[in-house]
């Protein structure tokens, strides 16, 4: 039986005996190494090479973030940052250090769990493992957008350029965003490559755990160009125009009669807020003036409505596999026929501008030619 091994990184001494306790009962984990530190954290990863990393991000000497970057630049491995999630700076660094490359993120144990977390931090940690990394995200897109297009399943192939809109298609006037695992940065891309002129509401349902979710929309805001909060039952879309919203934790998005509603109903693919919920709802009221764009993550949700948003008439992109952590849910929307265009991740924002009747700026933020 091969043995999962595992670097576990925590500075408080407690929580790292615990953590190693819970991996220790599994018969099939072995816990390689123990930093209390960010550099002894990379320096142990160099020598031992895990196949996972439990990483926290308050670390002395250097930060789980500072040592998440260097072993994603340097020696790439999955990683699952486990953290603290009321302190507003580490939440900021676990939105940094999942953007960097860390696969995943969890809450630290509580003192008053029931259990429930032990197995929660087991499977999420399992996961993580089986995530194929290499460099870091960025440095990763970059080298697979230069190679060679290599084609999709479906058929279809990314292109060197952004694409033109089809002749005779109406201009989009809303973009919706589905996301999951290695979200944060594949939304961090897409947005910043949207100009500042897009006037057009943007809709995004990212899958984040709700002890994090409290200050992702003020990060977001922080690495783009654009106004990103939360939406609020009841803006119009029109009075949304040029800003990003985000579906709250644990509230589907949806739009209704022109206005934006967050509703409690049922989970949909075990998720809430979900990304079929918001795209069906997309595809009935904007119908083939709406693009939108499911990215990187885990499971089926989105897929069936990114393909209700092309059968209305709708533009729909997946990202491809090669710029994506992990390639689940735009790779089921592949395979229905949901998406009129696979593009690897540097494409996509500029491909939505273009859709949107707004050409793409140039990195010194005029129109390209």
């Amino acid at each position: 039986m091969k043995q999962l091994r595992v670097l576990v990184v925590e500075d408080s001494l407690t929580v790292r005996k615990r953590l190693c306790e819970i991996l220790e009962e599994e018969p099939d984990v072995i816990v390689v190494g123990e930093a209390a530190d960010g550099k002894q954290a990379i320096e142990l990863c160099q020598a031992l090479r895990p196949d996972v990393i439990s990483m926290d991000m308050m670390l002395p000497i250097m930060t789980g973030l500072a040592a998440t970057e260097y072993i994603m630049a340097h020696c790439p491995t999955p990683i699952l940052v486990v953290s603290a999630s009321m302190n507003r700076g580490e939440l900021f660094r676990t939105y940094d250090a999942v953007a960097a490359g860390a696969v995943d993120m969890m809450e630290k144990p509580r003192a008053d769990d029931d259990g429930s977390w032990e197995k929660r931090y087991m499977a999420t940690l399992r996961l993580v493992a089986r995530v194929p990394v290499i460099t870091h995200l960025k440095a990763r897109v970059g080298a697979r957008a230069a190679s060679a297009p290599q084609t999709q399943p479906g058929g279809l192939a990314p292109l060197s350029s952004p694409p033109a809109a089809p002749a005779g298609r109406a201009r989009c006037s809303l973009i919706a965003l589905g996301a999951s695992t290695g979200g944060p940065g594949a939304l961090v891309d897409v947005l910043g490559a949207l100009p500042k002129r897009l006037h057009v509401p943007v809709l995004v349902v990212m899958h984040i755990n709700e002890p994090f979710a409290a200050a992702f929309s003020d990060w977001l805001d922080a690495q783009t160009p654009h106004r990103v909060s939360y939406a609020r039952d009841g803006e119009s879309l029109a009075a949304c125009a040029g800003r990003v919203l985000l579906a709250p934790a644990d509230r589907h998005m949806i739009v209704q009669s022109g206005l934006i509603r967050l509703t409690e109903a049922p989970p949909r693919h075990s998720c809430r807020p979900s990304v079929d919920a918001l795209f069906d709802s997309v595809a009935a009221e904007v119908g083939s003036r709406a693009a939108a764009a499911l990215l990187t993550g885990m499971g089926r949700d989105g897929a069936t409505g990114l393909l209700a948003i092309r059968r209305a008439g709708g533009a729909t992109i997946a990202q491809d596999e090669a710029s994506s952590v992990i390639y689940g849910m735009p790779r089921e929307a592949v395979l229905l026929g949901a998406a009129e265009r696979v593009l690897p991740l540097d494409q996509i924002g500029s491909s939505l501008s273009v859709l949107c009747g707004v050409p793409p700026e140039s990195p010194l933020g005029s129109p390209n030619p």
